[in-house]
């Protein structure tokens, strides 16, 4: 059992944030990934891959491929649990466990129908460590200390290399910094951005009682910053609407810094699933059309 485990509401463990601040980020970033996914984190990780999968539409490049597969519009629920298990898998995991080296190398199967240029691949890289750390330190209950940032850029700097990429910065500053470029020549609106951003708001309206389905874009637009708006193609949304979801937002972190609702470890691949809702094998996740051909 593992030591942090528990099942009801209590007192967060300060353990863990000594156990992840005693660690060697390069050496044991697997596991501080592992308690930041389903320990300290859990919610946060995932709005904030969320975000990262939306910041990718703002990318033509991607948004063209992801509108033209068609899987978002025809299948987004599947897409997005596909999406999240392959991924869960390996974070919770790690790369080098047997469900993590299996997902890597699923992801990589399905990745090899498409011609996807290196810097797109490294782009959507990047967002998987820098969105996670933007979000949790706008809204966390702690911010990410650095043992956590640079965890999490070991982690996916390794995820990318088994992913064959090349040209993988060296650095979190050399990350962010190819980031910054890679949207400042390619963030510009473009129908398709629109298309696969409205599937992914259409995914999430499904999630909502029919009462709350109209605030799902106002909300998401609020959480959104400028850049990607107007790449999108969506309106800003008004200065008090953004203030009050980003007030609750900030409430929220507040009223969680002494305690978590969340049991201990709280991961994707052991919640319910709305697609594999009597469970999955790894080899069986992706596309329909393309696992007949696998």
């Amino acid at each position: 059992m593992d030591r942090y485990q528990k099942k009801t509401l209590i007192l967060r463990n300060k353990a863990i944030l000594e156990e992840i601040n005693s660690l060697d980020p390069l050496a044991d970033h697997c596991r501080i990934v592992h308690l930041m996914t389903g320990y300290e984190f859990p919610w946060d990780m995932i709005r904030a891959l969320e975000i990262a999968l939306m910041r990718t539409f703002c990318s033509s490049s991607v948004s063209t491929l992801l509108h033209k597969t068609g899987e978002f519009r025809q299948y987004g629920q599947k897409r997005y649990d596909d999406t999240a298990l392959l991924v869960a898998e390996f974070m919770q995991n790690g790369y080098d466990d047997d469900k993590g080296k299996r997902a890597i190398a699923q992801m990589n199967k399905i990745h090899s129908f498409y011609n996807i240029a290196n810097s797109d691949y490294l782009f959507v890289l990047s967002t998987f460590v820098l969105m996670p750390i933007d979000w949790i330190d706008q809204f966390g209950w702690r911010k990410t200390s650095e043992n956590e940032k640079q965890a999490l850029f070991y982690f996916f700097r390794e995820i990318g290399a088994r992913m064959h990429l090349h040209d993988i910065p060296g650095s979190l500053a050399e990350l962010k910094s190819f980031a910054g470029n890679y949207e400042r020549e390619n963030f510009s609106y473009r129908p398709s951005n629109h298309h696969v951003a409205n599937a992914t708001v259409n995914i999430v309206k499904g999630w909502m009682p029919f009462f709350a389905k109209p605030f799902v874009l106002p909300v998401m637009r609020c959480l959104l910053d400028n850049n990607m708006l107007q790449a999108l193609g969506y309106k800003t949304p008004p200065a008090a609407l953004r203030l009050s979801v980003r007030a609750a937002m900030k409430a929220r972190s507040v009223m969680l810094r002494p305690l978590t609702f969340k049991k201990y470890p709280s991961f994707v691949t052991t919640e319910r699933n709305r697609t594999y809702r009597h469970g999955y094998e790894i080899e069986k996740i992706g596309p329909e059309k393309i696992l007949q051909k696998l």
